[in-house]
């Protein structure tokens, strides 16, 4: 068995000015720097005693958030996987929100070029889980420090699409946690606020 946390990135100006990101490497900007340290302090409680490793997203806002956190555990991120990405979206990425609404209609079902397809991000993000896990001792616990669009894929693989429910959002420096058992998911924490 694992607990498994999922956390997304602090904030970038990007997430601030409500620019789409995807794939495109944008830092941490200061408030995403003060999520992360108050998201750091609370694990660090949470997991006192318990030993953790800690992976991240390469990009650079999942990377930052994640030494961080890694800092305040008393350990140091073992991985940076690539396949912990948040989706590419292609055509739309820089662009704001009301521009994308204008261009392509309704989020999730979106037809951006270049994008890259829903099924084909929540197969990454389970193979690179999977493959996290795998390799983590037995009875250890995995932080792993990605994106959201990519949790929210992880989510609803988990509960059968019965979370995140229309409408909710992760925000920056959220924490999503689960139990994993086997080939069974089972959600312990879940922070999808209102949108």
């Amino acid at each position: 068995m694992t607990i498994l946390t999922l956390v997304r990135h602090g904030e970038t100006d990007w997430n601030s000015g409500g620019r789409i990101q995807g794939s495109t490497d944008i830092p941490l900007n200061d408030t995403g720097r003060l999520q992360a340290r108050d998201v750091a302090e609370r694990l660090a409680t949470e997991y006192a005693g318990r030993e953790v490793v800690v992976v991240s997203s390469d990009l650079s806002r999942a990377a930052e958030t994640a030494d961080v956190i890694a800092t305040a555990l008393g350990t140091t991120v073992s991985r940076r996987h690539p396949g912990l990405q948040e989706r590419s979206y292609g055509d739309a990425e820089g662009m704001d929100a009301p521009t994308f609404s204008d261009m392509y209609g309704p989020w999730h079902a979106a037809d951006v070029p270049g994008a890259e397809a829903w099924p084909v991000v929540r197969e990454r993000a389970l193979a690179a889980i999977a493959e996290v896990v795998s390799s983590t001792p037995a009875d250890v616990d995995v932080i792993a420090v990605a994106h959201g669009a990519l949790i929210r894929e992880v989510i609803m693989f988990a509960t059968d699409g019965e979370f995140p429910r229309p409408g909710e959002r992760l925000p920056n420096c959220s924490v999503t946690t689960f139990r994993l058992d086997g080939g069974a998911w089972e959600l312990l924490a879940y922070a999808g606020v209102a949108s």
